[in-house]
């Protein structure tokens, strides 16, 4: 379910930029983090009860090398290094 934010929320959200927003609920005091749906998606596997089958396993490895910039050309040379040893 997805509520919408009110405006004193949205605001410490854009202030807070990458930062995972802490909120207390006003009768239990139970803290809570609100992340980015990009920041969510990351973590849920550390969430699940169940493993992930290994075809999740090497599809979460590609998305991960991607963001670490693996996939650019300027890492190539890192492919051709033994090639270059003496």
């Amino acid at each position: 379910m997805a509520i919408p934010l009110s405006d004193d929320f949205a605001k410490a959200l854009d202030q807070q930029g990458d930062v995972p927003l802490q909120a207390v609920h006003p009768v239990t005091g139970k803290l809570f983090f609100l992340v980015s749906e990009e920041q969510y998606r990351r973590l849920k596997p550390l969430f699940e009860e169940e493993p992930l089958s290994v075809e999740e396993q090497r599809f979460q490895l590609q998305e991960m090398g991607k963001r670490a910039g693996w996939d650019e050309p300027a890492m190539d040379a890192y492919d051709r290094y033994d090639q270059h040893r003496t």
